[in-house]
């Protein structure tokens, strides 16, 4: 049973902004704030964050969801037993263990720039694109953090002289958080003690460098040798739930312990409370969609990863996932705000997309930085098919929206594919849903009717944040793994069902694909 007046804090650092929930003995959200930060496109296809500027936004949403929870009569200081974080998944810092300060931007997991490095092993490697993926779960693909550290050993002189004294600490975004949170390069406790930050990573984030064995849960040693990365530079791997380390002087959460970690899709995952055979999408900057395969590796024949659901403690057995990831969903709402100007805000892309009863045959595919799952074309680039002089903005907004439900369709295609006999349950299948997007209710529908079956959307859609809350306070004994998933969601979702006909379903896969197979081989198309 839950302790009455104990809350349980949730750090949320995303790819376009950072967020901190605070929430009560009963999962329910009490406060919380958001921080928007730079995103960095210094060439085509690259993208970048300042690890710096990632730092601040968790201090100051830290503090500010504190003040709104006293002043909405919450005892804080008293009352915060443990803080959960979740992160972006991938995105690649390394920087100075004496200095504390990076050695370059964070390389995002969307950076696209290590595409030749992936071409060179290829074509180097006995296993081509799928060389490390018994062992890892992943191919060869720009998307993972290994490439970005070669890429970075490669090319940056200031990471290969850390990495030759020994100064150079490698970490997701998760690592490069908890070890400046616990201390850094050197900081004081309450106590007023001398410490150092710790240098860890979970497993469900290691599990996405391309490094980490996904039986053995550890850094995969053959993998290290091939790619030649230094094993000193890495951080030790953790389980989802376990305290991990104590928050420093200097922070506002100082003396707090750090008890949960998860990527975010992971979070996610847990949040939505998804057992073996059920699956969530999560619909942000990017979509991610997971399947929980249970205790079971399973290995996708069909252009999916393996990789790690989650592990809820030291001793816990580890759950696995198929997972589809898609570059570019909610961020191409984005790119019609600030590229083209269509809309001002990005939730006036529903009304926009009202404005018409259909796309007018135009097939939009956000193919920006190449094509993730399950097609893994990094030469692909955007295309929008279809346009005649009917063609107005309503058209080209449907066509967006579309394209988050086309791609999200593809993977679960897949997956049923690789998993329906082994680990999907018998009867209707349903999609659990979450992330900022699904608030767009014509989004949704969409979703169902290319799916043609039901959309399942929680009353709270920011899951991610309440997994790693889950995770934290399991961690702590606020809650045990029962009461998680016997917690019912007090609010009832909202189920989504299709109203599509089954032909013109059929018809509009088709014309799907069709504009799909147009974007490969066009990553050098002139300037």
């Amino acid at each position: 049973m839950a302790m009455d007046g104990s809350l349980v804090g949730a750090i949320d650092q995303g790819t376009t902004s950072t967020r901190f929930i605070i929430y009560d003995a009963n999962a329910r959200a009490v406060a919380s704030h958001q921080v928007e930060f730079t995103q960095f496109y210094p060439e085509a296809g690259w993208v970048e964050h300042d690890p710096m500027e990632i730092l601040e936004s968790v201090r100051v949403c830290t503090a500010k969801a504190m003040d709104k929870a006293t002043a909405e009569g919450f005892n804080v200081d008293g009352g915060l037993k443990a803080i959960g974080l979740t992160n972006q998944r991938e995105t690649t810092v390394i920087w100075s263990k004496s200095s504390g300060l990076p050695l370059y931007n964070a390389i995002v997991w969307m950076d696209a720039r290590t595409s030749s490095i992936c071409r060179r092993l290829e074509k180097e490697l006995s296993g081509g694109r799928t060389h490390f993926l018994e062992a890892c779960g992943l191919p060869i693909s720009t998307y993972f953090s290994a490439l970005k550290i070669l890429w970075l050993i490669e090319n940056v002189e200031d990471v290969r002289k850390a990495i030759q004294k020994g100064d150079a600490l490698f970490g997701t975004i998760d690592t490069w958080l908890i070890w400046n949170l616990t201390g850094g390069c050197g900081g004081l406790n309450r106590d007023q003690n001398k410490v150092h930050g710790v240098h860890v990573t979970d497993c469900s984030n290691a599990s996405r460098t391309m490094l980490m064995n996904l039986k053995t849960l550890d850094w995969d040693k053959p993998t290290l040798e091939t790619l030649g990365i230094p094993v000193e530079i890495l951080p030790k791997i953790v389980s989802n739930s376990e305290t991990i380390g104590v928050i420093a002087n200097g922070w506002p959460l100082s003396g707090v312990p750090i008890a949960g970690c998860l990527g975010d899709q992971h979070a996610a995952m847990l949040g939505q409370l998804c057992r073996k055979g059920e699956a969530k999408s999560t619909y942000g900057t990017g979509a991610f969609i997971l399947l929980n395969t249970g205790e079971e590796v399973i290995y996708s024949s069909n252009g999916l990863l393996s990789t790690i659901a989650y592990k809820l403690g030291p001793n816990a057995e580890t759950n696995y996932a198929l997972e589809g990831s898609i570059a570019i969903a909610g961020a191409a709402v984005q790119w019609l705000r600030d590229g083209l100007g269509i809309i001002q805000s990005a939730k006036e892309i529903e009304d926009l997309a009202l404005l018409v009863e259909n796309s007018g045959g135009v097939y939009f595919v956000p193919a920006f930085n190449g094509l993730f799952a399950p097609w893994w074309r990094d030469d692909a680039r955007g295309v929008c098919l279809g346009i005649t002089r009917f063609t107005n903005k309503g058209h080209i907004a449907r066509a967006v929206l579309e394209s988050m439900c086309f791609q999200v369709k593809d993977v679960l295609d897949s997956m049923h594919k690789d998993a329906e006999e082994k680990v999907m349950k018998e009867g209707e299948f349903l999609l659990r849903v979450d992330g900022g997007a699904t608030v767009n209710n014509l989004l949704m529908q969409i979703q169902a009717d290319l799916l043609g079956s039901a959309v399942v959307r929680p009353a709270d859609i920011e899951t991610t944040a309440l997994g790693a809350a889950y995770a934290a306070g399991l961690a702590i004994g606020i809650w045990t793994t029962e009461k998680i998933f016997d917690l019912e969601h007090k609010e009832k979702p909202t189920v989504f069902r299709p109203k599509l006909g089954e032909e013109q379903r059929k018809k509009r896969n088709e014309s799907w694909f069709k504009a799909v197979s147009r974007t490969f081989d066009l990553a050098d198309l002139s300037m």
